[in-house]
């Protein structure tokens, strides 16, 4: 990874696949579950056009580059508005949904919807759980459930399509505003999310988080103002 270079892209392929939970899942069945973790169902095909993923997340050396360049507020964790030394191959955070917009917008790109997101996640496999496969996460697979923050990108194996980090190390911004019930009455083909909403929708699970959040389906949400240490994003473009 070259520090504040531009991300190499990785060729999704497009073509239809079963989005959702098409795992059991026990926690689910137990009476006192929240509902909320329902929102990824009902499975249902969905057709997603080609389109390029950056092949990691994006670092705090790249988006140093985009804040020199742009003038754009730094995350507010950066003392004095300067990049922490030594974490130029990590990935950015505590940046919100605009900032993540912004960036990508700056680089010629947008940020992936969801179902592009899952469709680059299950890498053209159907029905496993995580990007590798249906095996429980270990600390080989993916930076998770820890206190130590992220770890730099692509510490880990890629994936099967070629990305690195669709799991862990930080949640990811994609364009789509959450909607709970919007699987139920997506359109079949290259689905955007509700017209509006109170929050963006996050994939893929952190540094922080148990292995559950770390499957293809599992959705996450937050207000798109929100900046927080496990959130961060990746961008897209289409093919």
């Amino acid at each position: 990874v070259l520090l504040g270079a531009r991300a190499a892209m990785v060729v999704v392929p497009g073509g239809e696949f079963q989005r959702g939970r098409t795992h059991e899942d026990p926690e689910t069945k137990v009476a006192w579950y929240p509902n909320p973790l329902r929102d990824d169902l009902p499975v249902r095909p969905v057709h997603v056009s080609p389109f390029y993923l950056d092949e990691h997340e994006v670092t705090t050396g790249e988006y140093a580059a985009f804040v020199k360049a742009t003038r754009h507020r730094t995350p507010p964790v950066w003392a004095e508005g300067k990049a922490p030394a030594g974490r130029e191959n990590h990935p950015v955070a505590d940046v919100s949904w605009e900032d993540a917009a912004a960036y990508c917008a700056w680089r010629g790109k947008r940020l992936p919807t969801e179902a592009e997101w899952e469709r680059a996640c299950r890498g053209m496999v159907e029905g496993e759980r995580y990007p590798w496969g249906d095996r429980e996460p270990g600390k080989g697979d993916a930076r998770f459930d820890g206190l130590e923050g992220p770890a730099a990108v692509c510490s880990v194996p890629k994936s099967r399509a070629g990305l690195c980090d669709m799991a862990g190390n930080v949640w990811e911004w994609t364009a789509d505003w959450y909607g709970k019930d919007y699987y139920a009455a997506a359109p079949a083909r290259d689905p955007k999310g509700p017209a509006t909403g109170l929050y963006r929708v996050l994939r893929g699970g952190s540094w922080f988080d148990k292995a559950g959040f770390l499957a293809c389906s599992y959705r996450s949400w937050a207000r798109p103002g929100e900046r927080s240490p496990n959130i961060g994003f990746r961008c897209a473009k289409s093919f």
